[in-house]
């Protein structure tokens, strides 16, 4: 499924999505299927698959940590398309990784990758939207969306780029720093929210971990929130992993239905 089709859907039913992010391979591909199922079960409506890359600069510890299971567990480009592959889900699916991995692997390839496997976006935290060209090319040759990240310091030039090129949904960054769940968001992000002016549906993600503060993102003008290190917690706990992504993402999805 197209990402514009999954909130056509629900813009239509009056909900904003929820966009739930966990790392492939932690602690092992099985585990990461079956956590995947639960997400979807709790009300997930895009998951994000993250490819485990050796210096993840954008995310805190928590992430870190389960990029690191990953990676300790054989975890590699070959394997996560193959495990995407296999995965049969009636919603989108969006890979997040380092640019490194996308160049190594040649960016025509790794977009085609994605389409082969069922993949419907790509979100490269590294890559400045100056230096995006090739793989944007590459991405509209294969039908892949490209999804930028805008943050509070993001200037105003940089911004229109962004509004023209990005596809599928403009990826708000809630507070500087780098990802985690924390006790509140940023007053700030109401501000971005509104700053961003397009109809590419905006998502905003860093530090979002329940129900409420998915509720007031979109109370605040979102169309969806992205929440990771919350569930990737979870999984770090090894304890009810399975119920309790599940309770998880349903609390959030509650959070954001309008």
């Amino acid at each position: 499924m197209r990402i514009a089709e999954k909130f056509k859907q629900l813009r239509a039913k009056k909900e904003g999505a929820l966009i739930a992010y966990i790392c492939a391979g932690d602690p092992t591909p099985e585990a990461t299927k079956e956590y995947v199922t639960a997400l979807v079960r709790g009300g997930a409506d895009i998951i994000e698959l993250g490819l485990p890359f050796s210096d993840p600069v954008a995310d805190g510890p928590t992430i870190q940590a389960g990029i690191q299971r990953a990676l300790d567990g054989g975890m590699t480009p070959d394997i996560y398309f193959k495990m995407v592959g296999s995965l049969r889900l009636h919603i989108p699916l969006v890979v997040m990784t380092y640019y490194n991995l996308i160049f190594k692997r040649g960016l025509e390839k790794f977009a085609k990758d994605c389409a082969a496997s069922g993949m419907s976006g790509i979100i490269v935290p590294d890559l400045p939207p100056e230096e995006s060209d090739e793989l944007q090319q590459a991405c509209k040759k294969n039908d892949i969306d490209l999804i930028y990240l805008v943050a509070p310091t993001t200037t105003g030039s940089r911004m229109n780029r962004i509004l023209v090129e990005g596809k599928g949904f403009i990826y708000l960054v809630a507070r500087l720093g780098v990802t985690g769940a924390r006790s509140d968001v940023a007053v700030s992000t109401r501000e971005l929210i509104q700053r961003v002016k397009t109809d590419t549906p905006k998502a905003v993600g860093f530090g979002i971990s329940n129900g409420k503060q998915a509720a007031r993102m979109i109370e605040d003008g979102a169309d969806g929130v992205i929440v990771g290190s919350a569930f990737v917690d979870i999984i770090a706990s090894g304890k009810d992993v399975m119920e309790r992504l599940e309770a998880l993402a349903r609390e959030l999805k509650e959070g954001v239905r309008r």
